[in-house]
Protein backbone atom coordinates (compact mmCIF):
# COMPACT_ATOMS: atom_id res chain seq x y z
CA UNK A 1 0.00 0.00 0.00
CA UNK A 2 1.11 3.25 -0.94
CA UNK A 3 0.19 6.67 -1.58
CA UNK A 4 2.50 9.16 -3.87
CA UNK A 5 3.75 12.24 -1.81
CA UNK A 6 6.88 13.79 -0.93
CA UNK A 7 8.50 12.66 2.16
CA UNK A 8 11.74 14.04 4.03
CA UNK A 9 11.88 10.18 5.45
CA UNK A 10 15.17 8.47 4.03
CA UNK A 11 16.05 4.99 3.22
CA UNK A 12 18.04 4.95 6.20
CA UNK A 13 14.98 5.69 8.70
CA UNK A 14 12.54 3.70 7.10
CA UNK A 15 15.66 0.46 7.88
CA UNK A 16 15.47 1.84 11.61
CA UNK A 17 11.90 1.52 11.57
CA UNK A 18 11.80 -1.58 10.20
CA UNK A 19 14.69 -2.51 12.73
CA UNK A 20 12.06 -1.27 15.52
CA UNK A 21 9.62 -4.04 14.89
CA UNK A 22 10.74 -6.48 16.83
CA UNK A 23 10.79 -3.90 20.32
CA UNK A 24 7.58 -2.65 19.36
CA UNK A 25 6.27 -6.17 19.19
CA UNK A 26 7.38 -6.99 22.41
CA UNK A 27 5.82 -3.60 23.55
CA UNK A 28 2.58 -4.89 22.19
CA UNK A 29 2.58 -8.34 24.02
CA UNK A 30 3.40 -7.13 27.21
CA UNK A 31 0.98 -3.85 26.67
CA UNK A 32 -1.87 -6.88 25.89
CA UNK A 33 -0.74 -8.93 28.37
CA UNK A 34 -1.24 -5.97 31.54
CA UNK A 35 -4.79 -4.96 30.20
CA UNK A 36 -5.91 -8.27 29.36
CA UNK A 37 -6.77 -7.50 25.33
CA UNK A 38 -8.00 -10.57 23.71
CA UNK A 39 -5.61 -9.12 20.84
CA UNK A 40 -3.91 -6.36 19.74
CA UNK A 41 -2.93 -5.47 15.97
CA UNK A 42 -1.18 -2.05 15.02
CA UNK A 43 1.17 -0.61 12.82
CA UNK A 44 3.40 2.13 11.64
CA UNK A 45 3.02 4.53 8.34
CA UNK A 46 5.59 6.71 6.64
CA UNK A 47 6.21 7.46 3.16
CA UNK A 48 3.20 6.78 2.17
CA UNK A 49 3.29 3.41 3.25
CA UNK A 50 2.67 0.99 5.82
CA UNK A 51 6.25 0.17 7.19
CA UNK A 52 6.11 -2.39 9.65
CA UNK A 53 2.56 -4.34 11.44
CA UNK A 54 2.08 -7.03 13.27
CA UNK A 55 -0.66 -8.47 16.15
CA UNK A 56 -0.80 -10.33 19.29
CA UNK A 57 -3.56 -12.66 20.67
CA UNK A 58 -6.52 -13.69 19.73
CA UNK A 59 -9.23 -12.39 17.09
CA UNK A 60 -11.69 -14.62 18.06
CA UNK A 61 -11.43 -17.03 21.67
CA UNK A 62 -13.25 -19.88 20.89
CA UNK A 63 -11.68 -20.82 17.75
CA UNK A 64 -7.95 -19.99 18.90
CA UNK A 65 -8.02 -17.48 15.47
CA UNK A 66 -4.80 -15.70 15.66
CA UNK A 67 -5.61 -11.95 15.19
CA UNK A 68 -2.99 -9.68 12.35
CA UNK A 69 -2.67 -6.53 10.81
CA UNK A 70 -5.53 -8.37 8.02
CA UNK A 71 -7.83 -8.83 10.66
CA UNK A 72 -10.93 -5.93 10.56
CA UNK A 73 -12.05 -4.57 14.08
CA UNK A 74 -15.00 -1.88 14.72
CA UNK A 75 -12.93 1.37 14.63
CA UNK A 76 -15.81 3.47 16.74
CA UNK A 77 -15.25 7.22 16.89
CA UNK A 78 -12.54 7.09 14.15
CA UNK A 79 -15.44 6.79 12.16
CA UNK A 80 -15.88 10.46 12.69
CA UNK A 81 -13.44 11.46 10.43
CA UNK A 82 -14.28 9.66 7.47
CA UNK A 83 -17.90 11.71 8.03
CA UNK A 84 -16.10 14.68 8.03
CA UNK A 85 -14.61 13.87 4.79
CA UNK A 86 -17.66 13.14 3.00
CA UNK A 87 -19.05 16.82 4.33
CA UNK A 88 -15.85 18.60 3.12
CA UNK A 89 -16.29 16.93 -0.48
CA UNK A 90 -19.62 18.54 -0.42
CA UNK A 91 -18.55 21.69 0.28
CA UNK A 92 -15.49 21.82 -1.87
CA UNK A 93 -18.12 20.47 -4.42
CA UNK A 94 -20.25 23.91 -3.84
CA UNK A 95 -23.24 21.90 -2.32
CA UNK A 96 -23.25 23.27 0.90
CA UNK A 97 -21.25 25.70 3.47
CA UNK A 98 -19.72 25.33 6.35
CA UNK A 99 -22.09 27.92 8.44
CA UNK A 100 -25.32 27.06 6.57
CA UNK A 101 -27.82 26.40 9.32
CA UNK A 102 -28.37 22.49 10.20
CA UNK A 103 -32.43 23.16 9.20
CA UNK A 104 -31.38 24.04 6.17
CA UNK A 105 -30.72 20.43 5.38
CA UNK A 106 -32.95 19.17 8.13
CA UNK A 107 -36.00 20.58 8.16
CA UNK A 108 -36.51 18.36 11.23
CA UNK A 109 -34.15 20.54 13.21
CA UNK A 110 -36.06 23.92 12.60
CA UNK A 111 -37.78 24.45 15.60
CA UNK A 112 -35.02 23.02 18.51
CA UNK A 113 -35.29 25.11 21.68
CA UNK A 114 -32.70 26.85 22.11
CA UNK A 115 -30.67 27.68 25.48
CA UNK A 116 -30.93 30.92 25.74
CA UNK A 117 -32.35 34.00 23.53
CA UNK A 118 -28.65 35.13 21.92
CA UNK A 119 -28.18 31.47 20.71
CA UNK A 120 -26.58 31.47 17.55
CA UNK A 121 -28.17 29.53 14.72
CA UNK A 122 -27.04 25.66 14.88
CA UNK A 123 -24.36 25.10 11.96
CA UNK A 124 -22.85 22.54 10.45
CA UNK A 125 -19.38 23.47 11.59
CA UNK A 126 -20.55 23.49 15.45
CA UNK A 127 -21.32 19.48 14.41
CA UNK A 128 -18.47 19.17 13.08
CA UNK A 129 -16.51 20.98 16.22
CA UNK A 130 -18.02 19.54 18.70
CA UNK A 131 -19.48 23.05 19.55
CA UNK A 132 -23.01 22.36 19.46
CA UNK A 133 -23.66 23.02 22.87
CA UNK A 134 -25.22 19.93 23.71
CA UNK A 135 -24.37 17.68 26.58
CA UNK A 136 -21.52 14.75 26.14
CA UNK A 137 -23.48 11.59 25.25
CA UNK A 138 -20.89 8.51 25.02
CA UNK A 139 -22.49 5.81 27.30
CA UNK A 140 -26.16 6.98 25.50
CA UNK A 141 -24.66 7.37 21.94
CA UNK A 142 -23.17 3.78 22.41
CA UNK A 143 -26.84 2.37 21.74
CA UNK A 144 -27.44 3.89 18.83
CA UNK A 145 -25.16 2.47 16.37
CA UNK A 146 -28.64 -0.04 15.07
CA UNK A 147 -30.93 2.65 14.65
CA UNK A 148 -31.88 2.79 11.15
CA UNK A 149 -32.71 5.58 9.79
CA UNK A 150 -36.84 5.34 10.52
CA UNK A 151 -35.92 5.17 14.03
CA UNK A 152 -33.22 8.24 13.71
CA UNK A 153 -36.01 9.89 12.35
CA UNK A 154 -38.21 9.78 15.56
CA UNK A 155 -35.57 10.61 17.77
CA UNK A 156 -34.84 13.52 15.98
CA UNK A 157 -38.67 14.43 16.44
CA UNK A 158 -38.25 14.43 19.71
CA UNK A 159 -36.13 17.39 20.17
CA UNK A 160 -32.77 17.70 21.57
CA UNK A 161 -31.44 18.67 25.04
CA UNK A 162 -28.99 21.69 25.09
CA UNK A 163 -26.16 22.43 27.52
CA UNK A 164 -24.94 25.61 26.73
CA UNK A 165 -25.65 27.65 24.18
CA UNK A 166 -23.74 26.74 20.23
CA UNK A 167 -20.18 28.00 19.77
CA UNK A 168 -19.24 28.11 23.46
CA UNK A 169 -17.52 25.43 24.58
CA UNK A 170 -16.27 21.91 23.65
CA UNK A 171 -18.14 19.24 24.67
CA UNK A 172 -17.81 15.66 22.85
CA UNK A 173 -21.38 14.79 20.49
CA UNK A 174 -21.54 11.57 18.70
CA UNK A 175 -25.31 13.08 18.11
CA UNK A 176 -24.01 15.91 15.88
CA UNK A 177 -22.13 13.22 13.60
CA UNK A 178 -25.50 11.25 13.45
CA UNK A 179 -26.95 14.27 12.51
CA UNK A 180 -23.88 14.76 10.16
CA UNK A 181 -24.83 11.76 8.55
CA UNK A 182 -28.22 12.38 7.21
CA UNK A 183 -27.25 15.59 6.06
CA UNK A 184 -24.87 13.78 3.49
CA UNK A 185 -27.31 11.37 2.73
CA UNK A 186 -30.01 14.59 1.91
CA UNK A 187 -27.50 16.40 -0.06
CA UNK A 188 -25.78 13.77 -1.66
CA UNK A 189 -29.29 11.71 -2.14
CA UNK A 190 -27.75 8.64 -1.31
CA UNK A 191 -27.20 6.69 1.90
CA UNK A 192 -24.58 8.24 4.18
CA UNK A 193 -23.11 4.44 4.15
CA UNK A 194 -23.36 4.08 0.63
CA UNK A 195 -21.73 7.61 -0.37
CA UNK A 196 -18.74 6.60 2.24
CA UNK A 197 -18.18 3.68 0.42
CA UNK A 198 -18.15 4.77 -2.86
CA UNK A 199 -16.57 8.29 -2.87
CA UNK A 200 -14.20 7.38 0.07
CA UNK A 201 -13.21 3.79 0.53
CA UNK A 202 -13.32 2.55 -2.73
CA UNK A 203 -11.31 5.62 -4.24
CA UNK A 204 -8.42 4.98 -1.65
CA UNK A 205 -8.22 0.93 -1.64
CA UNK A 206 -9.78 0.83 1.41
CA UNK A 207 -11.46 -2.61 0.56
CA UNK A 208 -10.85 -4.48 3.93
CA UNK A 209 -13.71 -2.28 5.22
CA UNK A 210 -17.08 -1.83 5.61
CA UNK A 211 -20.45 -1.48 8.40
CA UNK A 212 -21.64 -4.73 9.35
CA UNK A 213 -20.02 -8.13 10.42
CA UNK A 214 -21.06 -9.79 7.52
CA UNK A 215 -19.15 -7.22 5.23
CA UNK A 216 -16.12 -9.22 6.24
CA UNK A 217 -14.93 -12.78 5.72
CA UNK A 218 -15.28 -14.85 9.29
CA UNK A 219 -11.57 -15.84 9.28
CA UNK A 220 -10.77 -12.15 9.28
CA UNK A 221 -13.55 -10.18 11.78
CA UNK A 222 -12.09 -9.91 15.47
CA UNK A 223 -15.03 -10.70 18.33
CA UNK A 224 -15.62 -8.21 20.80
CA UNK A 225 -15.18 -9.03 24.20
CA UNK A 226 -15.76 -7.05 27.46
CA UNK A 227 -14.09 -8.52 30.98
CA UNK A 228 -16.85 -10.09 33.48
CA UNK A 229 -15.90 -10.92 36.98
CA UNK A 230 -12.16 -11.16 35.41
CA UNK A 231 -13.57 -13.67 32.35
CA UNK A 232 -13.68 -12.51 28.55
CA UNK A 233 -17.02 -12.65 27.37
CA UNK A 234 -18.57 -11.71 24.46
CA UNK A 235 -20.04 -8.23 24.62
CA UNK A 236 -23.60 -8.52 23.35
CA UNK A 237 -23.52 -5.24 21.67
CA UNK A 238 -20.12 -5.74 19.27
CA UNK A 239 -21.97 -6.97 16.38
CA UNK A 240 -24.81 -4.55 16.43
CA UNK A 241 -25.48 -3.74 12.99
CA UNK A 242 -24.75 -0.27 11.33
CA UNK A 243 -28.38 0.17 9.72
CA UNK A 244 -28.80 3.48 8.78
CA UNK A 245 -26.90 6.99 8.44
CA UNK A 246 -26.35 7.48 12.37
CA UNK A 247 -23.80 5.12 11.99
CA UNK A 248 -21.77 8.15 10.72
CA UNK A 249 -20.53 8.03 14.25
CA UNK A 250 -18.77 5.49 15.01
CA UNK A 251 -20.09 2.47 12.65
CA UNK A 252 -16.94 1.24 10.21
CA UNK A 253 -15.22 -1.78 10.54
CA UNK A 254 -11.63 -1.59 9.37
CA UNK A 255 -7.97 -3.56 9.31
CA UNK A 256 -4.38 -1.90 10.57
CA UNK A 257 -3.32 -2.46 6.57
CA UNK A 258 -7.16 -0.32 5.53
CA UNK A 259 -6.18 2.39 8.04
CA UNK A 260 -2.30 2.99 6.85
CA UNK A 261 -4.11 4.24 3.89
CA UNK A 262 -6.71 6.32 5.88
CA UNK A 263 -3.45 7.58 7.73
CA UNK A 264 -0.90 7.66 4.59
CA UNK A 265 -4.54 10.15 3.00
CA UNK A 266 -3.85 12.38 5.80
CA UNK A 267 -0.07 12.68 6.22
CA UNK A 268 -0.20 13.26 2.26
CA UNK A 269 -1.43 16.32 2.37
CA UNK A 270 1.70 18.20 4.25
CA UNK A 271 3.39 20.01 3.06
CA UNK A 272 1.61 22.00 0.62
CA UNK A 273 2.92 22.35 -2.82
CA UNK A 274 2.17 22.27 -6.49
CA UNK A 275 1.03 18.67 -7.82
CA UNK A 276 -2.07 16.49 -8.63
CA UNK A 277 -4.40 16.11 -5.44
CA UNK A 278 -6.02 12.83 -5.96
CA UNK A 279 -9.88 12.40 -6.72
CA UNK A 280 -10.97 11.88 -2.77
CA UNK A 281 -10.24 15.60 -1.50
CA UNK A 282 -8.27 18.39 -1.94
CA UNK A 283 -4.78 18.43 -0.14
CA UNK A 284 -5.94 21.98 1.06
CA UNK A 285 -9.39 20.84 2.96
CA UNK A 286 -7.74 17.43 4.30
CA UNK A 287 -5.29 20.17 6.09
CA UNK A 288 -8.11 21.99 7.12
CA UNK A 289 -9.42 19.30 8.79
CA UNK A 290 -6.25 18.55 11.00
CA UNK A 291 -6.05 22.58 12.08
CA UNK A 292 -7.56 23.11 15.89
CA UNK A 293 -10.84 24.69 15.54
CA UNK A 294 -12.52 23.94 18.85
CA UNK A 295 -9.59 24.85 21.87
CA UNK A 296 -9.79 22.36 25.29
CA UNK A 297 -7.88 22.90 27.80
CA UNK A 298 -4.17 22.29 28.06
CA UNK A 299 -3.30 18.02 28.67
CA UNK A 300 -0.49 17.32 30.63
CA UNK A 301 -0.93 13.45 31.05
CA UNK A 302 1.02 10.77 32.18
CA UNK A 303 4.53 12.31 32.93
CA UNK A 304 6.96 10.58 34.91
CA UNK A 305 7.85 12.80 37.95
CA UNK A 306 10.97 14.38 37.74
CA UNK A 307 10.91 14.17 33.88
CA UNK A 308 11.07 17.39 32.48
CA UNK A 309 7.34 19.04 31.82
CA UNK A 310 5.80 18.59 28.50
CA UNK A 311 2.58 20.89 27.55
CA UNK A 312 -0.10 19.91 25.57
CA UNK A 313 -3.02 22.12 24.31
CA UNK A 314 -5.29 21.91 21.47
CA UNK A 315 -8.84 20.48 20.51
CA UNK A 316 -11.35 19.59 17.67
CA UNK A 317 -10.38 19.82 13.89
CA UNK A 318 -12.98 18.18 11.65
CA UNK A 319 -13.70 14.67 12.79
CA UNK A 320 -9.98 14.76 14.23
CA UNK A 321 -8.49 15.89 17.58
CA UNK A 322 -5.75 18.10 16.74
CA UNK A 323 -2.73 19.40 19.24
CA UNK A 324 0.65 20.88 19.77
CA UNK A 325 3.16 19.62 22.11
CA UNK A 326 6.33 20.74 23.31
CA UNK A 327 8.43 17.79 22.19
CA UNK A 328 6.38 16.36 19.55
CA UNK A 329 5.27 19.41 17.86
CA UNK A 330 2.23 18.93 15.49
CA UNK A 331 -0.03 15.75 16.34
CA UNK A 332 -3.30 14.99 14.75
CA UNK A 333 -4.92 11.75 15.23
CA UNK A 334 -8.60 10.04 17.03
CA UNK A 335 -9.52 7.41 19.14
CA UNK A 336 -12.44 4.94 19.06
CA UNK A 337 -14.19 3.03 22.13
CA UNK A 338 -17.30 0.56 21.58
CA UNK A 339 -19.03 -2.34 23.87
CA UNK A 340 -16.27 -4.95 22.03
CA UNK A 341 -13.36 -2.89 21.06
CA UNK A 342 -11.35 0.08 21.08
CA UNK A 343 -9.25 1.55 18.50
CA UNK A 344 -6.23 4.92 17.74
CA UNK A 345 -4.78 6.69 15.09
CA UNK A 346 -2.31 8.92 15.50
CA UNK A 347 0.48 11.08 13.69
CA UNK A 348 2.70 13.75 13.16
CA UNK A 349 2.69 15.41 10.02
CA UNK A 350 5.57 17.44 10.22
CA UNK A 351 7.60 14.17 10.83
CA UNK A 352 5.61 11.93 7.99
CA UNK A 353 5.12 9.30 10.49
CA UNK A 354 1.59 7.82 11.90
CA UNK A 355 0.97 4.69 14.29
CA UNK A 356 -2.81 2.65 14.11
CA UNK A 357 -3.60 0.28 17.52
CA UNK A 358 -6.89 -2.06 17.34
CA UNK A 359 -7.95 -4.10 20.17
CA UNK A 360 -11.24 -6.21 20.78
CA UNK A 361 -11.93 -5.26 24.34
CA UNK A 362 -14.81 -2.85 25.61
CA UNK A 363 -13.39 0.26 25.76
CA UNK A 364 -9.89 -0.83 25.35
CA UNK A 365 -6.76 1.48 26.29
CA UNK A 366 -5.18 1.47 22.43
CA UNK A 367 -4.51 5.64 22.95
CA UNK A 368 -1.95 4.87 25.19
CA UNK A 369 -0.62 2.16 23.60
CA UNK A 370 -0.26 4.23 20.23
CA UNK A 371 1.41 6.79 21.84
CA UNK A 372 3.81 4.92 23.40
CA UNK A 373 4.69 3.57 19.93
CA UNK A 374 4.98 6.84 18.45
CA UNK A 375 7.39 8.38 21.22
CA UNK A 376 9.69 5.20 21.34
CA UNK A 377 10.18 5.49 17.56
CA UNK A 378 10.94 8.57 17.41
CA UNK A 379 12.98 8.51 20.60
CA UNK A 380 14.99 5.67 18.74
CA UNK A 381 15.41 6.82 15.43
CA UNK A 382 16.53 9.37 13.16
CA UNK A 383 13.55 10.82 12.21
CA UNK A 384 12.99 14.99 12.28
CA UNK A 385 10.50 17.62 11.67
CA UNK A 386 10.31 18.23 7.85
CA UNK A 387 12.84 21.15 7.54
CA UNK A 388 11.09 24.75 5.93
CA UNK A 389 12.85 25.29 3.12
CA UNK A 390 13.87 29.18 2.38
CA UNK A 391 12.11 31.02 -0.23
CA UNK A 392 14.80 32.71 -2.48
CA UNK A 393 13.94 35.80 -0.82
CA UNK A 394 15.60 34.74 2.65
CA UNK A 395 18.40 33.32 0.65
CA UNK A 396 19.15 36.59 -1.10
CA UNK A 397 18.48 38.65 2.17
CA UNK A 398 20.66 36.10 3.51
CA UNK A 399 23.24 36.99 0.70
CA UNK A 400 22.92 40.86 1.17
CA UNK A 401 23.09 41.19 4.65
CA UNK A 402 26.91 39.31 4.50
CA UNK A 403 27.66 42.49 2.04
CA UNK A 404 26.10 45.06 4.46
CA UNK A 405 28.02 43.75 7.45
CA UNK A 406 30.98 43.55 5.12
CA UNK A 407 30.95 47.26 4.11
CA UNK A 408 28.15 49.52 4.69
CA UNK A 409 26.36 50.90 1.48
CA UNK A 410 23.32 53.15 1.47
CA UNK A 411 21.81 52.07 -1.70
CA UNK A 412 22.55 48.29 -0.70
CA UNK A 413 20.58 48.88 3.02
CA UNK A 414 17.76 50.68 0.90
CA UNK A 415 17.71 47.69 -1.80
CA UNK A 416 17.52 45.02 1.43
CA UNK A 417 15.31 46.96 4.24
CA UNK A 418 11.25 47.45 4.54
CA UNK A 419 9.90 50.93 4.75
CA UNK A 420 9.49 49.79 8.89
CA UNK A 421 13.06 49.34 9.54
CA UNK A 422 15.07 52.85 9.85
CA UNK A 423 11.77 54.33 11.10
CA UNK A 424 11.72 51.69 14.14
CA UNK A 425 16.03 52.34 14.59
CA UNK A 426 17.66 55.31 13.00
CA UNK A 427 20.38 54.36 10.01
CA UNK A 428 22.95 55.91 11.86
CA UNK A 429 22.44 53.61 14.91
CA UNK A 430 22.93 50.90 12.60
CA UNK A 431 25.88 51.87 10.78
CA UNK A 432 27.41 52.52 14.04
CA UNK A 433 26.35 48.66 14.84
CA UNK A 434 27.77 46.71 12.04
CA UNK A 435 31.01 49.25 12.46
CA UNK A 436 30.55 48.02 16.02
CA UNK A 437 30.21 44.21 15.15
CA UNK A 438 33.94 44.76 12.35
CA UNK A 439 35.68 45.89 15.29
CA UNK A 440 34.81 43.16 17.60
CA UNK A 441 34.94 40.20 15.73
CA UNK A 442 36.89 40.69 12.64
CA UNK A 443 35.86 39.91 9.04
CA UNK A 444 32.57 37.64 9.20
CA UNK A 445 31.50 34.96 7.07
CA UNK A 446 28.51 32.55 6.66
CA UNK A 447 29.29 29.33 8.71
CA UNK A 448 26.01 27.63 9.13
CA UNK A 449 22.84 26.95 6.44
CA UNK A 450 19.95 29.05 7.20
CA UNK A 451 17.49 27.24 9.80
CA UNK A 452 14.01 28.63 8.77
CA UNK A 453 10.62 28.76 11.23
CA UNK A 454 9.36 30.35 8.07
CA UNK A 455 10.09 30.28 4.25
CA UNK A 456 10.60 34.10 4.76
CA UNK A 457 12.08 34.19 8.52
CA UNK A 458 14.98 32.27 9.49
CA UNK A 459 18.16 32.52 11.68
CA UNK A 460 21.93 31.91 11.07
CA UNK A 461 25.68 31.73 12.08
CA UNK A 462 28.48 33.92 10.92
CA UNK A 463 31.84 33.24 12.08
CA UNK A 464 34.75 35.79 12.85
CA UNK A 465 38.07 36.27 13.33
CA UNK A 466 37.21 36.31 17.03
CA UNK A 467 34.03 34.69 18.33
CA UNK A 468 30.41 34.65 15.83
CA UNK A 469 27.47 36.27 15.34
CA UNK A 470 24.09 34.83 15.57
CA UNK A 471 21.93 36.64 12.71
CA UNK A 472 18.10 36.47 13.33
CA UNK A 473 15.89 38.07 10.52
CA UNK A 474 12.04 38.45 9.11
CA UNK A 475 10.74 39.55 5.69
CA UNK A 476 7.97 42.01 5.31
CA UNK A 477 4.86 40.80 3.12
CA UNK A 478 5.57 43.28 0.39
CA UNK A 479 6.36 42.14 -3.19
CA UNK A 480 9.84 42.11 -3.77
CA UNK A 481 9.93 41.20 0.45
CA UNK A 482 12.48 43.13 2.38
CA UNK A 483 13.44 42.93 5.91
CA UNK A 484 11.41 44.21 8.49
CA UNK A 485 13.61 43.00 11.58
CA UNK A 486 17.06 42.27 12.05
CA UNK A 487 18.18 40.78 15.38
CA UNK A 488 22.62 40.18 15.83
CA UNK A 489 23.63 38.56 19.12
CA UNK A 490 27.70 38.86 19.10
CA UNK A 491 28.90 35.57 21.12
CA UNK A 492 32.39 35.46 22.50
CA UNK A 493 34.33 31.98 23.54
CA UNK A 494 34.58 31.59 27.58
CA UNK A 495 37.40 32.71 28.91
CA UNK A 496 39.59 30.16 30.82
CA UNK A 497 38.78 31.45 34.39
CA UNK A 498 34.48 31.52 32.50
CA UNK A 499 35.35 27.74 31.15
CA UNK A 500 36.21 26.74 34.41
CA UNK A 501 33.31 27.89 36.51
CA UNK A 502 31.24 26.18 34.17
CA UNK A 503 32.77 23.17 34.27
CA UNK A 504 32.55 22.84 37.68
CA UNK A 505 28.94 24.41 37.79
CA UNK A 506 28.01 21.38 35.79
CA UNK A 507 30.04 18.94 37.77
CA UNK A 508 27.40 20.04 40.34
CA UNK A 509 24.38 19.12 38.66
CA UNK A 510 25.18 15.46 39.21
CA UNK A 511 26.07 15.54 42.62
CA UNK A 512 24.86 19.32 44.32
CA UNK A 513 25.90 20.28 47.50
CA UNK A 514 26.51 22.95 49.91
CA UNK A 515 30.10 22.78 49.45
CA UNK A 516 30.13 22.78 46.03
CA UNK A 517 27.86 25.65 46.08
CA UNK A 518 30.35 27.41 48.45
CA UNK A 519 33.28 26.83 46.16
CA UNK A 520 31.63 28.10 43.06
CA UNK A 521 30.03 31.15 44.09
CA UNK A 522 30.44 34.65 45.41
CA UNK A 523 29.98 35.41 48.59
CA UNK A 524 27.70 37.97 47.97
CA UNK A 525 25.44 36.03 45.98
CA UNK A 526 22.48 33.71 47.11
CA UNK A 527 24.09 30.48 47.87
CA UNK A 528 21.01 28.84 48.95
CA UNK A 529 18.81 29.62 45.94
CA UNK A 530 21.50 28.48 43.87
CA UNK A 531 21.93 25.31 45.85
CA UNK A 532 17.86 24.72 45.46
CA UNK A 533 17.77 25.43 41.66
CA UNK A 534 20.73 22.70 41.22
CA UNK A 535 18.78 20.39 43.17
CA UNK A 536 15.79 20.85 41.29
CA UNK A 537 18.27 20.14 38.28
CA UNK A 538 19.64 17.12 39.26
CA UNK A 539 16.07 15.96 40.10
CA UNK A 540 14.65 17.29 36.69
CA UNK A 541 17.64 16.35 34.21
CA UNK A 542 20.08 14.55 36.28
CA UNK A 543 23.33 15.46 35.17
CA UNK A 544 24.41 17.93 32.54
CA UNK A 545 26.96 18.36 29.76
CA UNK A 546 27.73 21.39 27.72
CA UNK A 547 26.35 21.11 23.99
CA UNK A 548 27.25 24.49 23.04
CA UNK A 549 27.52 28.18 23.81
CA UNK A 550 24.89 30.16 22.27
CA UNK A 551 25.47 33.72 24.37
CA UNK A 552 27.52 36.19 25.88
CA UNK A 553 30.87 38.36 25.93
CA UNK A 554 32.93 35.13 27.36
CA UNK A 555 34.47 36.61 30.10
CA UNK A 556 31.46 37.93 32.80
CA UNK A 557 28.63 36.77 31.08
CA UNK A 558 27.59 33.22 29.28
CA UNK A 559 24.87 31.92 27.71
CA UNK A 560 25.10 27.85 27.05
CA UNK A 561 23.12 25.32 25.95
CA UNK A 562 23.31 22.16 27.82
CA UNK A 563 22.32 18.26 27.03
CA UNK A 564 20.93 15.82 29.65
CA UNK A 565 18.92 12.74 29.24
CA UNK A 566 16.09 13.98 30.06
CA UNK A 567 16.58 16.77 27.32
CA UNK A 568 17.57 20.24 26.31
CA UNK A 569 17.59 23.27 28.56
CA UNK A 570 20.22 26.05 29.09
CA UNK A 571 22.33 28.29 32.10
CA UNK A 572 23.16 31.86 31.82
CA UNK A 573 26.06 32.31 33.87
CA UNK A 574 27.95 35.74 35.55
CA UNK A 575 31.28 35.78 37.01
CA UNK A 576 32.68 38.20 39.53
CA UNK A 577 35.62 40.13 37.63
CA UNK A 578 38.37 39.66 40.32
CA UNK A 579 37.38 36.53 42.50
CA UNK A 580 36.32 34.48 39.14
CA UNK A 581 33.36 33.23 41.18
CA UNK A 582 30.09 33.16 39.54
CA UNK A 583 27.73 35.70 41.30
CA UNK A 584 24.30 34.30 39.68
CA UNK A 585 23.42 30.70 37.29
CA UNK A 586 20.36 30.73 35.96
CA UNK A 587 18.96 27.14 34.52
CA UNK A 588 16.10 27.60 31.54
CA UNK A 589 13.93 24.78 30.26
CA UNK A 590 14.73 25.12 26.15
CA UNK A 591 10.51 25.27 24.45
Amino acid sequence: MRVSAPTSVTSEVIEQIEAAAPAIAVQAADFAARHRLPSLTYGVITAGRLVISGGVGQAELASGMCADAATRYRIASMTKSFAAVAVLQLRDAGLLSLDDPVARYLPEMATLAYPTRDSPTLTLRHLLTMAPGWPEDNPWGDRQLSLDDAAFTALLAEGVTFAAAPDTQYEYSNLGYMILGRVVARVAGTPFQHYVNTRILAPLGMTASGWNPEDAPVQQLAHGYRLVDGHHVEDALAFARSAGDAAAFGGLYASVEDLARWVAFFLDAWPARDGEEGTVLRRSSRREMQRCANLRLPIMNGQRIGAPVRYEAGGYGYGLFSWLSTDLGRIVGHAGGLPGFGSHMLWLPDHDLGVVALANLTYAPAAPFATQMLRSLVATIDIAPRPVQPAPALASAQARLTRLLAAWDDALADELFAANFFLDEPRPRWQARLADLRTRHGALHTASAIETSNPLRGAWTMQGERGWCRIWLTLAPTAPPRVQHLSITSVFPPSAAMQAALDALLAATANPTQRAVARLFAAASDRAAQLRQLRLVNLMYGACTLDTIVGGDGAQQTLARLHSANGPLEVEVTLHPRTNKLTSAEFRTVG
